[in-house]
């Protein structure tokens, strides 16, 4: 009894070829076609630019004298007192988002993602004028704010993703959602070159440099902060949560504005339908294994998230996904790159960049190079595909970091001595940002936010980048004391994890550019390839009419991943039906 999934699966393989017919290629060009969702994208992603400006900025900040005079042990001046404490002053921003993505998902699930947004930035200006305060507070304010202000971050690296796959076509939704780790590099970059200057106020030195240095770039958050809050009011809803929430007449507008097209196109009614299918699919799935949370009440929405994510570890084709996304994040992670960017001037001391003003100028130009790098993924990442670009980055990367540890294993007691062995390294830090920002940066956060299934995509991204989080947390944590205890060593570790997330993407990530969120089911062979899901859905598009429309264009099959794992899944249901 194959019948029902073949036909369930035709339908969503002539979906997929109508819609590559008509949509055209993916790259600059398609960016330019749909102009008007690139500049909703790019809105929203100030989200992203608030994180990166957060990261960015207080790696310069713990270099500043007049920083460390209200710090006391939390940010000693002795680089060989104990470092413990000064990786809690950069890391509880991480613990604070891992704790705001983890509620990030019933946020925008029960509210919208719009909404979701304007919540998230609340508490991140709540943050900020916590931190503002540290002047006389001292290293506790500095404390409480951070982990604040990370709970607000936290929940925007998390919703803004999700919401720009949720409005973008498939033609390049992989660039809009890229547009989120190009916002947090743009904001890395300008709080480098503002540290570097209000560096200056006063002196540069304990005793002269005033307190404004450090207070005037953490204050400066809350003016992209306030524009993000006053602009989201007037952006449009999601049209995938609109369909969720039976609010389906808002959601065809919503869709046909942002495609540029009339309510009545073809192209919007083949997108509109699609959603809606699985929506329905999704609901009826709940509320026949989870019949006492049918009803979309902000309570069941609640509990719902919970049931939601262990229901992630039940079945092998979800727990497939699970590791995709928490492994992909763990390897972001451990490939060091925010040892650096929080870090920067410290590790920069440390390979014979001995002036302050100096390092803090080597760090800008990591803000710079970081940026520009991350441009070419926004635009082609649709084209090469992510694998391509996660594989070839992760290898350079980890090039970067043993040749690195060669350089300081030789040099780390004579840079007096050996001044272009500084410079070696310090190009090297370069390099390797470099090959994080084309690849590493902008693919990893559009694995995890797009490889979920409606009715668990919030969860599931929450998950993934609860994974982010928490590693972020760990590295933060411990760097400072990898630097001061095992030295070039520090850099070993990292070049081999990198190596192994090579390895990890290349033999375990399946490709997934140029689907759309609905048809990953098949891709990841999730519960919709089984035989009575397919039934449901195929009774479902009969019901919404989306098979009539598409009787006409047969069951031929566009993209070879989708019809190798269909084939493959029909073959393993017939043989256990046998």
């Amino acid at each position: 009894m194959v019948a029902g999934g073949d036909t369930g699966a035709a339908v969503y393989d002539a979906a997929l070829k109508r819609r590559q017919d008509m949509m055209g290629a993916s790259g600059p060009m398609a960016l330019v076609k749909n102009f008007k969702v690139f500049r909703i994208a790019l809105f929203a992603c100030i989200g992203g630019i608030l994180y990166g400006y957060n990261q960015g900025m207080f790696s310069g900040v713990l270099a500043m004298p007049a920083f460390q005079s209200h710090m006391g042990e939390y940010d000693p001046f002795d680089d060989n007192a104990d470092q413990t404490k000064k990786g809690w002053l950069t890391a509880i921003l991480e613990l604070g988002a891992w704790i705001g993505t983890l509620f990030s998902g019933f946020i925008a699930e029960s509210i919208s993602r719009k909404y979701g947004v304007l919540v998230a930035v609340t508490v991140f200006v709540i943050g900020v004028i916590i931190q503002a305060t540290a002047q006389s507070g001292g290293p506790n304010v500095i404390l409480g704010g951070r982990f604040v202000t990370g709970m607000g971050v936290g929940s925007l690296a998390t919703i803004v993703p999700i919401y720009n796959s949720e409005v973008a076509p498939p033609e390049v939704r992989g660039a809009l959602v890229a547009l989120q780790q190009l916002a947090i590099t743009f904001g890395i970059l300008i709080s480098f070159w503002i540290d570097y200057g209000t560096n200056y106020i006063g002196g540069t030195t304990l005793g002269t440099q005033q307190d404004a240095a450090w207070l005037v770039p953490i204050c400066l958050q809350l003016f992209p902060a306030i524009i993000l809050f006053v602009g989201m009011i007037f952006m449009p809803f999601s049209p995938r949560w609109l369909v969720h929430h039976d609010r389906e007449g808002e959601a065809r507008k919503i869709l046909a504005s942002l495609r540029g097209l009339s309510v009545d196109h073809e192209l919007v009614e083949l997108e509109f339908l699609e959603i809606k299918a699985q929506s329905q699919f999704e609901k009826r799935t709940v509320a026949e294994h989870f019949p006492n949370l049918r009803e979309q009440t902000a309570w069941n929405t609640f509990k719902l998230q919970f049931v939601a994510i262990k229901s992630l570890f039940q079945t092998k084709a979800m727990f497939k996904r699970v590791i995709v996304a928490s492994v992909t994040m763990f390897f972001q992670q451990w490939t060091g790159i925010n040892a650096v960017l929080y870090y920067a001037p410290s590790i920069f001391k440390q390979l014979g960049m001995n002036n302050n003003t100096t390092s803090l100028l080597a760090t800008g130009v990591v803000g710079i190079v970081m940026f520009v790098a991350t441009v070419p993924a926004v635009l082609y990442i649709d084209r090469v595909g992510r694998k391509p670009m996660l594989t070839v980055g992760a290898i350079g990367m980890a090039t970067c970091h043993i040749i690195i540890a060669v350089i300081v294993a030789k040099n780390a007691d004579q840079w007096s001595l050996q001044p272009a062995a500084g410079w070696a390294a310090v190009v090297m830090v370069w390099l390797f940002v470099i090959h994080f920002g084309y690849s590493w940066g902008p693919c990893a956060w559009i694995i995890v936010a797009e490889i979920w299934p409606l009715s668990s995509r919030a969860y599931g991204t929450s998950l993934g980048a609860s994974s982010n989080w928490m590693n972020n947390f760990i590295v933060g944590q411990v760097t400072p004391i990898m630097l001061s205890k095992i030295g070039y060593g520090t850099y070993v570790l990292f070049g081999l994890l990198t190596f192994m997330g090579a390895g990890f993407i290349w033999f375990f990530v399946p490709e997934t550019k140029r689907l759309s969120l609905e048809e990953m089911d098949v891709i990841f062979g999730s519960e919709g390839t089984a035989q009575a899901d397919f039934e449901r859905m195929e009774e479902i598009n009969r019901e919404i009419g989306l098979t009539a429309i598409l009787q006409c264009l047969g069951g031929n099959n566009s993209n070879p991943d989708v019809f190798e794992e269909k084939e493959k899944k029909i073959a393993e249901e017939g043989s256990h039906e046998v």
